[in-house]
């Protein structure tokens, strides 16, 4: 890898500025969940253990540049403190005297945490300023928020150029997970991707066929795929519009040596609800008064088949309705096979998104995948292809 870790900087005695991304759910004052903040803790804990300092920059909401109270991060103390098992004290602004004031006055073993970066315009600008006087708080900066690495921002970005810089923990685990399925990965390889639309995933169409063996195309997005074949898919969720784009990612494919999976056979329905009435039918059969729902058994055997013949899988986004029984089936089914194959040592497994993270916890397959990133539109990214500023401002 081109950038260093934590392994790699001496930190004893050092003041660490650590971006992270705390951007928790909170209401009433109260963190429904924790998640994020629990991810940072083998950092933080790390920088502590080799004599740093922890110094946390973090953003939160979308303020604007304006001081926003409710956006404001001191609510987060306590549960920082609870989860890094030390003490979390907070200073009133991320640059300034009151950051100075209390970065001065942090001890070995305490941590520090800045208030919202984003309470200043000059964040989301990248502004060289604010970079400068978040880097004087410091003598070395470690970026452990891939999440927001997509963003060219002062606190994600400009430090980088400024102070000594290396990846935490959270973001080498990140970059080592995806560049073992789309950077050198173990052949052959399969992406999944599903969702509503093709319009949103494009560029990662587009990329994906010119890096992987083959691409099982789900959801909505399939349905756009089989007007391109010219199937009549009835009331079902389609992009007319985008037949000919689809058409274009199918010849790309053939020319790059990818094959494409639709579904063969299709879960449709009359009603878009939990428990509506449904039937299984050929790819080509969609009455003209239903909607395709899910994709059919027979199309999760196959897909399942590609598994099995695989070595790595990349997956975003559901096969189907997967947050309503009984469209949840194929979702369900490939995903268990997919952890199956994991667990026996036979698949490296990536996957990221949120609705991709939503449907693996509903299949209850999450913790046997070799990696879920929970990075949303930095995964993407990604797998766009797209060069993330927060990581190449590292190397």
């Amino acid at each position: 890898m081109a950038w260093k870790t934590l392994d790699d900087i001496d930190l004893k005695d050092k003041v660490v500025l650590v971006r992270v991304d705390i951007n928790v759910p909170v209401e009433n004052g109260v963190v429904t969940d924790a998640t994020r903040i629990e991810k940072i803790v083998p950092t933080v804990t790390d920088i502590i253990a080799k004599g740093g300092k922890p110094v946390l920059l973090a953003h939160f909401g979308r303020p604007k540049g304006q001081v926003v109270p409710s956006m404001s991060l001191k609510p987060l103390v306590p549960v920082l403190a609870s989860a890094l098992g030390v003490p979390v004290l907070f200073a009133e602004d991320c640059i300034g005297g009151p950051a100075k004031r209390a970065v001065a006055a942090l001890e070995p073993g305490q941590v520090l945490l800045l208030e919202n970066t984003r309470f200043h315009e000059g964040e989301e600008k990248n502004d060289p300023e604010l970079a400068a006087s978040m880097a004087a708080l410091g003598q070395v900066y470690v970026n452990d928020a891939f999440s927001a690495a997509h963003r060219a921002h002062a606190s994600t970005e400009g430090i980088a150029h400024i102070l000594p810089s290396a990846a935490g923990r959270l973001m080498e685990a990140e970059l080592k997970a995806l560049e073992s399925a789309l950077g050198n990965p173990a052949r052959p390889v399969v992406a999944v991707v599903g969702g509503a639309k093709v319009s949103t995933k494009l560029d990662l169409l587009g990329n994906l066929v010119a890096k992987v063996d083959h691409l099982v195309i789900g959801g909505g997005m399939a349905n756009t795929f089989l007007v391109a074949d010219d199937i009549d898919v009835g009331q079902s969720l389609a992009e007319r519009d985008m037949a000919a784009t689809a058409k274009e990612i199918m010849e790309k494919a053939v020319a790059a040596g990818c094959t494409i999976h639709l579904p063969t056979d299709v879960v449709v329905a009359r009603e878009f609800r939990a428990g509506a009435d449904c039937e299984v039918v050929a790819n080509d059969a969609c009455p003209s008064d239903a909607m395709i729902l899910d994709a059919g058994p027979k199309s999760v055997e196959e897909i399942c088949a590609v598994f099995e013949a695989c070595r790595t899988l990349i997956w975003n986004g559901p096969l189907g309705a997967f947050e309503m029984v009984p469209f949840d089936a194929a979702t369900v089914a490939c995903a268990e096979k997919a952890a199956e194959l994991t667990r026996a040592g036979k698949l490296i497994s990536v996957a990221g998104g949120g609705d991709t993270v939503a449907a693996l916890n509903k299949a209850g397959v999450a913790d046997d995948f070799s990696y879920i990133s929970t990075a949303g539109g930095a995964f993407l990214e990604w797998m766009e292809g797209k060069e993330l500023p927060g990581v190449k401002a590292l190397m």
